[in-house]
């Protein structure tokens, strides 16, 4: 007859009812709602008409993080306090994988996004293959190259010209991102922002190996390095975006190169944040919690995985938006 203490049937500790995951709910629907409004009236909004757009995203924002940080300090008191089975960090492990896999999910949506318009929409608009029917009557004059240097809309004298429904006015950067329109490789951003971010990815494998030989101090070293690492990719991308603004002419509107670019750019700066603050996390608990060791460290190995996908990310990303 198996015993109570048999692994296979070790005790599984449950934790009591709680509202989180609904707090959480409705913090990341306000947060996307807010964001779509955003973004919604940067291209369509009146500039002199005031909306709540802004406020539902900061709110439903803070609303989100909030409920997390509640959440996440919950599972580490109780890991803490030694309530973890075997068998429930099998179930983190796998909650972490799928997690994982919903963002890859998420970014290859975008990918294919950018795939069909550079590789479908835009020579048809141009007049090849089907829509050599109607390009002279709707974008009679337009060329299609990418970087686009010339919006359909642009080739038809405007918005008021546009044969189609009036979806907004959009303009043409004056200079794209990628690495043919940079003036000198070594000013070029995206290229030193690939440098750091791969470096980094180094940087947290060796404090992985410091802390699976408890070595606490190259961990804590390494994975601070990783953090800083991670601050000043963030801090050149939002250089990046001043340059594009403010001095290319590359925004949200700038028909849908501009589109594209941002929105896979500022997606994956976000999850750039969204691990640095993970690795953060990890590194205050073991600088001033003491916490982790050899056998022990889940919520540092599951942030180095996320940190490793945003780093592989970020490789295709700067193949197919900035090179290709």
């Amino acid at each position: 007859m198996t015993t109570q203490s048999s692994p296979e049937y070790e005790k599984y500790y449950v934790p009591e009812k709680s509202k989180l995951a609904v707090c959480a709910t409705i913090g990341l629907m306000l947060s996307v709602f807010g964001a779509a409004s955003v973004m919604n009236d940067r291209t369509f909004g009146d500039p002199e008409v005031a909306t709540n757009s802004w406020t539902i995203f900061l709110v439903g924002l803070f609303f989100f993080v909030a409920t997390l940080f509640s959440w996440f300090r919950t599972a580490i008191r109780e890991n803490m306090a030694g309530l973890n089975s075997a068998q429930l960090k099998k179930s983190y492990v796998l909650g972490m994988f799928w997690f994982i896999f919903s963002e890859v999910m998420f970014f290859l949506a975008f990918f294919g996004a950018l795939f069909y318009v550079r590789a479908l929409v835009g020579p048809w608009l141009a007049g090849e293959g089907d829509g050599g029917r109607m390009n002279h009557l709707l974008w009679e004059g337009f060329q299609y190259d990418w970087p686009m240097s010339l919006t359909p809309q642009e080739s038809v004298g405007g918005a008021d010209n546009q044969p189609m429904a009036n979806q907004g006015s959009f303009l043409s950067a004056e200079k794209s991102m990628a690495f043919g329109a940079a003036s000198a490789w070594w000013a070029w951003l995206p290229m030193w922002n690939t440098i750091i971010l791969l470096t980094s990815s180094v940087t947290v494998h060796i404090a992985h190996l410091g802390i699976l030989n408890s070595d606490k101090r190259k961990f804590n070293l390494w994975l601070g390095i990783s953090v800083l690492l991670g601050m000043v990719f963030v801090g050149l991308q939002i250089l990046e975006y001043y340059e594009a603004y403010a001095h290319y002419g590359l925004t949200l509107n700038s028909g849908i190169y501009g589109s594209t670019f941002f929105m896979l750019t500022g997606f994956h700066g976000f999850h750039v944040v969204m691990g640095m603050t993970m690795l953060l996390i990890q590194w205050l608990r073991s600088v001033r919690g003491g916490h982790f060791t050899a056998k022990d460290h889940f919520g540092f190995e599951a942030s180095s995985w996320y940190w490793h996908f945003v780093d592989v990310v970020w490789v295709f990303l700067f193949l197919f938006v900035y090179i290709l």
